[in-house]
């Protein structure tokens, strides 16, 4: 079995001080012990603006003790054995494959012992990240660290969700012409998970988060639309579009689908499919190419753009081409 992340080895090693020493450089400071100080570790990790995603596994027991990290969150998904970790404030957690796993909190001391067949995927999101993310999505700034319940429930539908498309991200990563090389879907993605961590995790903005979206006044979406409208061959997110409303992302996708029956995105979508049709109408078509129109106004999975074009006005985009 491949290991998640192998395009993106970090190190390998039976050395104890290496192995900490990688770890350190990746995710924190720490001290690392293991019985006769022998590890077959092994990881893989891969870092961008939002978070850092890694593979772990140390082949061996092992006790990692961990001083607060004060700017980061640390998110350990259990894929394969178990851990047993406890916290500076008394609070303690086991995790198990695929069925739980924890949140680290940046102002406590943890202290996690794996079992030799444990293996982790590892999200280290820096606090402005994940604090801003939150803001967008409640609609207000929060400059607090997020308290997380210690434990994480993977078996419920949202630890469900986290835990899928965390793995989906380490699939696209390692896939040749994946989610690496596309930093917008990447980027878009990476949003998801922090979602999913967010309604997951329990903590003091989870009732906020689960409380149902304000209703909006008449006309207040459209300085969203009209902007959508203007810039929709720029990279546009929802946190963007929210912004420019003055309203939280969930407010935001509640609106859509209120006024449109539609999600912001997917209705970013059919505007630039309008745009690449009325682009393709008037193109020469022994001069210009699907594929440049397309991949202008967003569209960079080829087969998929096909589909959805085909979907929406009844023909390929090269037969609009040869009209």
């Amino acid at each position: 079995m491949i290991e998640p992340l192998s395009r993106f080895p970090v190190v390998g090693t039976h050395s104890l001080e290496e192995a900490q020493d990688a770890v350190t450089r990746v995710y924190l400071e720490h001290d690392l012990t293991a019985p006769a100080d022998q590890v077959d570790m092994r990881l893989n990790a891969v870092s961008d603006r939002n978070f850092t995603l890694g593979y772990l596994t140390y082949g061996a027991q092992t006790e990692l003790v961990m001083p607060p990290t004060e700017d980061c969150y640390h998110v350990n998904l259990t894929t394969a054995g178990s851990t047993d970790a406890d916290r500076s404030d008394g609070a303690r957690t086991r995790t198990l494959a695929r069925v739980s796993g924890a949140v680290l909190n940046p102002r406590q001391r943890n202290t996690v012992r794996w079992t030799a067949d444990a293996e982790q995927l590892i999200l280290k999101i820096p606090r402005a990240s994940l604090e801003s993310h939150l803001g967008d999505l409640v609609g207000r700034s929060v400059a607090e660290v997020l308290d997380f319940d210690f434990g994480l429930d993977l078996t419920a539908p949202a630890g469900q969700s986290l835990l899928n498309s965390v793995e989906f991200l380490a699939r696209e990563l390692d896939r040749p012409g994946g989610l690496a090389d596309m930093p917008l879907a990447r980027e878009q993605l990476e949003a998801f998970v922090m979602t999913q961590l967010l309604h997951a995790g329990r903590h003091q903005f989870s009732d906020v988060l689960a409380a149902p979206a304000r209703a909006l006044e008449h006309g207040r979406l459209a300085p969203v639309v009209a902007y959508l409208e203007e810039h929709a061959d720029q990279a546009l997110t929802p946190q963007q579009l929210a912004r420019v409303g003055c309203m939280s992302v969930r407010t935001l996708h509640a609106a859509f689908q209120q006024q449109y029956g539609e999600s912001p995105m997917s209705y970013l979508r059919r505007v630039r499919l309008d745009r690449v049709r009325a682009e393709l109408v008037h193109a020469d078509p022994t001069t210009v190419r699907v594929t440049d129109i397309a991949m202008r106004w967003g569209f960079f999975h080829q087969s998929r753009f096909a589909q959805q074009y085909r979907d929406r006005f009844g023909e390929l985009p090269s037969a609009t081409l040869r009209h």
